[in-house]
């Protein structure tokens, strides 16, 4: 059991939004995913502890959209993205929860992320969301970068293929974060 401090630890829950969670995933359905972090979600809200909420999206034009060039760069729909495709899925989102938009893989860049939970004394970040590989991992590793203590929960987490949901939990995140499961954090 993993016990943190309420007052320094915050839950960061990525993508859980409509348009990402329509994709097949793996290990873990995007049903159970999202299930588990609702069920974080209220326990972290129970103890006083802040419950950050992130979503990527980007304007019908794509001019926020990352510019570089990429052998597999992600297709933009014509016109922008199909209605509610960023909003939470139901459910998810309450009053007081923070909400950040983002416009990359990680939370961190180019966002107020790290502003806010740096002016709330956080420490400590656990995190889940889809994709394990992508806007998970990307925001473990520059939390990481920024000092933060990483708490990175398996199963609160998917991605588009098994292999490389299993290649961030047993070889990138143990350098960098503790990997837990849901039923083994305690506030």
């Amino acid at each position: 059991m993993l016990t943190l401090n309420p007052n320094k630890t915050a839950l960061v829950l990525i993508d859980l939004q409509n348009g990402i969670l329509a994709n097949k995933t793996a290990p873990y359905s995007s049903d159970v995913v999202l299930q588990k972090g609702k069920d974080l979600a209220e326990k972290f809200r129970q103890a006083g502890a802040p419950v950050v909420l992130v979503h990527v999206g980007w304007n019908a034009q794509f001019s926020d959209a990352p510019k570089g060039e990429a052998d597999q760069a992600a297709a933009h729909p014509e016109g922008g993205l199909p209605e509610g495709w960023m909003d939470f899925a139901p459910g998810l989102q309450e009053e007081s929860d923070l909400v950040v938009l983002k416009h990359q893989w990680g939370a961190f860049t180019g966002t107020g992320l790290d502003l806010q939970l740096r002016r709330r004394g956080i420490d400590t970040i656990v995190i889940g969301g889809v994709a394990t590989n992508i806007g998970v991992e990307s925001t473990v590793r520059h939390g990481w970068e920024l000092n933060y203590n990483m708490v990175v929960v398996e199963d609160a987490c998917a991605t588009f293929v098994a292999d490389q949901h299993k290649m961030s939990m047993d070889v990138i995140f143990p350098r960098i974060a503790k990997v837990v499961t849901s039923e083994d954090i305690a506030l």
